[in-house]
């Protein structure tokens, strides 16, 4: 049997149709298939590899890591170097008031923390989520998902969820004194890239004059997807409780949440390990994520997403394309519905040569993904896009 029918056999399907392409190496912003076959990769791992596959800086640091130890301890129990050297670097970055990190193993278990930690400083049970927001497949974060064809068939979930429009203010009068917290993503992601009202979010922020924390969602738009560090910057507040994951491992899996030591260290205590993981904050995740995250840094990778940002704008110029939405490196170009949009990824993943890969968003099937790793070249999105082009203008579309 070969390796697709081994994969259809054995590896637990999460749908019906997997793109099931082997791939046999990655390397900055391509793919290679078995075949040999190159892909420009406009998905990067859904937002991870933001410094691209493989980096040599983050290959040097797990293997130095490889080098010295591997798991030894559950989480918090043993001073290990990569993890505090990287939170320490992480707080250094972040607004004064954001100094703990906890360290988790993705990002779902980073919003199931953030929400024990929400009840636990709060002794509040309200949590409000948007709809249309998507954060992870646990059984608490699947509670908070804003769309219920996803979450009605694990009934029953969290009582106490209160489901709002996202840039609405018809809601504000439903935070009260239950409301643990308003938990949103900075820039909706699986809705097809919604960014916020800048007043709007700000409004928001206000709303813990009422005791209700504050938590941003940045599993996606952190790490210089939004063209800032952190996406909450282009809208001047700053959360009580910040999520993070994807690019945070560098490749690695690796998640955060991030908060006010006053407010992280009360998991400690009443109940001791109020909190407690496993493989949380891996040593050679950390190490990873730390020279990831210094790579992005240093060699000023944030600051061309904007202008990468308008070549993509400038490109996709095209009858069949209705609408592109983006926010930096993060795009959602809109068909007519599902249907084209299926049909066009699926021509640029087979066009010959060199094939593109994007896919869709969950609440947004008309939309194609596009969040390459941040060290794509202009060259290479004008590949991409000259690629995309041809794909809408030599096939038909009913």
């Amino acid at each position: 049997m070969n390796q697709r029918s081994l994969f259809l056999q054995h590896l637990a399907q999460t749908s019906p149709a997997p793109m099931a392409l082997e791939i046999a190496k990655a390397e900055g912003c391509y793919l290679y298939g078995n075949d040999g076959k190159r892909y420009i990769d406009l998905i990067g791992g859904i937002s991870v590899a933001n410094t691209g596959h493989r980096h040599p800086k983050v290959l040097k640091a797990i293997q130095e890591q490889l080098d010295a130890y591997l798991h030894i301890m559950v989480y918090g129990e043993f001073v290990e170097t990569p993890q505090v050297q990287y939170a320490k670097f992480l707080a250094e970055h972040l607004p004064h008031s954001l100094n703990s990190v906890y360290f988790t193993n993705s990002g779902a278990e980073a919003v199931e923390g953030a929400m024990k930690l929400a009840k636990r400083v709060t002794n509040r049970t309200k949590i409000i989520a948007a709809k249309n927001a998507y954060h992870g497949s646990t059984q608490g974060a699947l509670s908070i998902i804003g769309d219920e064809y996803w979450r009605n068939a694990y009934r029953p979930l969290l009582p106490d969820v209160l489901h709002i429009d996202y840039n609405s203010y018809g809601w504000l009068h439903e935070i009260d004194n239950k409301t643990a917290c308003v938990i949103l993503e900075t820039v909706q992601a699986e809705a097809g890239i919604i960014a916020p009202q800048k007043e709007w979010l700000q409004t928001v922020r206000k709303m813990h004059r009422k005791g209700v924390l504050l938590i941003l969602d940045e599993i996606q738009a952190g790490f210089g997807r939004t063209g800032t560090l952190w996406a909450f910057d282009n809208f001047e507040i700053i959360p009580d409780i910040l999520l993070l994951g994807k690019a945070l491992g560098g490749g690695m899996p690796l998640g955060a949440f991030i908060a006010n030591r006053e407010l992280m260290i009360q998991l400690a205590d009443n109940p001791i390990l109020g909190h407690i993981t496993t493989f949380g904050g891996h040593p050679v995740c950390c190490a990873a994520g730390l020279a990831a995250m210094k790579t992005l840094l240093e060699e000023n990778l944030i600051a061309t997403v904007r202008t990468k940002e308008k070549i993509f704008l400038e490109k996709l110029n095209h009858p069949l394309i209705k609408e592109v939405r983006s926010y930096g490196l993060w795009m959602a170009v809109e068909f007519e519905n599902f249907e084209t949009n299926k049909k066009i990824i699926d021509a640029m993943i087979a066009n010959q040569q060199t094939g593109v890969l994007t896919d869709w968003f969950l609440f947004a099937a008309d939309c194609m993904r596009i969040c390459p790793p941040l060290v794509i070249s202009d060259d290479q999105i004008n590949q991409a896009c000259d690629i995309i082009l041809n794909v809408l203008n030599d096939q038909t579309f009913d």
